[in-house]
């Protein structure tokens, strides 16, 4: 991965505190515009925001690379932070929270507070075993991106048509209409004119993204001695098994100033399934942290 990799970014709100967020596996920085517009708002007399929503690399607008690594992510994040010339809160959701784990611990000084959404520092296994449920689901991600493979993009007709094929992998309605906001159909196939068709690609790197799946289950090792000291929230869905009881010790370890909430009636999703709680919860901490 290059070391001087641009990744794309919009930025919601004109002035204020700097807040960015970081997606997670097979997302795009635009799946938070919700959120982000409601932060960057001025609320309760307080200053508005200016709210960056990234692409990491192999995902939305920004550049695919050939293979996948957290330390390169993180170092990509880092020099984009650095560029704003002031502290950041950095949000991330699972793969984005793993990367903003990272960012804190290897480039502390960029941070005013850290959020991280439904993942721990931890190694996740590729056929369930996060708790001692006998029934507990295997990873769907590497069925996801098969599924997504398999769509024959140059005889694909519709957006539903893609929406049917998915279905037999992806069941959740919620799960791959995300997945689906990364199936564009731009430029024209055949020379363009009367006679071309627009043709439809995949933002994801989804090559890249599966042959690396078992690097995005891990966590590499922070330098030596590294800790996070600032206010860290961490938000987990209540039904999700991402974020255990017996991580909490990683978590405090690297993060000493971290506090859980957990959302009743959500999953790994968590910022999509209780949007209005999360928001708050965010909108707190950025109180809390001065931003």
């Amino acid at each position: 991965m290059s070391a001087d990799l641009e990744l794309s970014t919009r930025t919601i709100g004109d002035a204020g505190p700097r807040l960015a967020f970081v997606h997670g596996l097979f997302g795009q920085g635009r799946n938070w515009t919700t959120i982000a517009r409601r932060l960057a708002e001025p609320a309760d007399g307080g200053p508005g925001r200016r709210v960056t929503l990234v692409d990491l690399p192999n995902h939305g607008h920004s550049p695919w690379t050939d293979r996948v690594d957290y330390v390169d992510m993180a170092g990509a994040v880092a020099d984009l932070l650095a560029g704003f010339g002031e502290q950041v809160t950095l949000v991330g959701h699972s793969m984005g929270g793993k990367v903003a784990m990272q960012v804190a611990l290897r480039h502390p000084e960029l941070l005013r507070g850290l959020v991280v959404v439904d993942i721990s520092p931890s190694v996740y296994p590729e056929t369930g075993g996060r708790t001692d449920d006998p029934d507990e689901e295997a990873s769907p991600f590497a069925a996801f991106i098969a599924a997504m493979q398999a769509i024959d993009l140059d005889g694909l007709a519709s957006r539903e048509d893609a929406d049917a094929a998915l279905r037999a992998a992806v069941p959740s309605d919620m799960v791959r209409a995300f997945l689906l906001q990364s199936l564009v159909r731009d430029g024209a196939v055949g020379g363009g004119g009367a006679g071309g068709s627009r043709g439809w690609r995949w933002r994801l790197n989804l090559e890249v993204l599966g042959q690396d799946l078992g690097v995005l289950r891990g966590f590499p090792d922070p330098p030596p001695g590294a800790v996070f000291d600032g206010p860290v929230l961490w938000i987990a869905g209540a039904d999700s098994t991402y974020v255990l009881d017996r991580d909490r010790p990683r978590m405090e370890e690297l993060f000493p100033r971290v506090r859980l909430v957990r959302v009743k009636n959500a999953g790994h999703w968590v910022h999509s399934e209780a949007p209005e709680v999360f928001t708050e919860a965010v909108r707190r901490f950025l109180v809390q942290v001065g931003g």
